[in-house]
């Protein structure tokens, strides 16, 4: 069972990191929709380069994942790998509670495009991501 989910959640970052990599190439579907907005602005504009980070850090998560759930093997990776989605796993569920200003589901910035989003998809995809990485991290196998 932990090998079935760990596969979803590393399927998930897997095409998560390839939007990235979309919109850092210069893809425009969307993308403004993965933007915070104050005033009806975005509130920032993503370099591309920092999309690309964003993409290398979701393939990454996918691997940390895979490496924990023994998916790949790699004996002296696995303790490491462990600890890291433990993090890994606490930072999305930091993500997901938010900044308590343009992010998550405790924002003040609401009625955005971007905000209505994060409420119904991005913060609670971010919760079960999370909780699912932290429950890979903890369950001995």
């Amino acid at each position: 069972m932990t090998q079935l989910i760990a596969a979803i959640v590393a399927g998930v970052f897997i095409c998560l990191g390839l939007v990235h990599v979309y919109w850092a190439s210069g893809g425009r579907i969307a993308w403004l929709a993965a933007i915070p907005e104050v005033n009806e602005r975005p509130a920032f504009t993503p370099r591309r380069w920092m999309t690309f980070c964003v993409a290398l850090a979701l393939f990454t998560a996918a691997l940390l994942v895979a490496l924990t759930a023994r998916l790949i093997a790699s004996p002296a990776a696995h303790a490491g790998a462990r600890a890291l989605t433990f993090v890994l796993g606490a930072v999305l569920i930091g993500r997901a509670i938010g900044d308590f200003r343009l992010v998550g589901l405790f924002k003040r910035v609401r009625g955005t495009r971007f905000a209505r989003l994060d409420t119904a998809l991005y913060a609670p995809l971010c919760a079960v991501l999370g909780g699912a990485a932290l429950w890979i991290a903890c369950v001995d196998r």
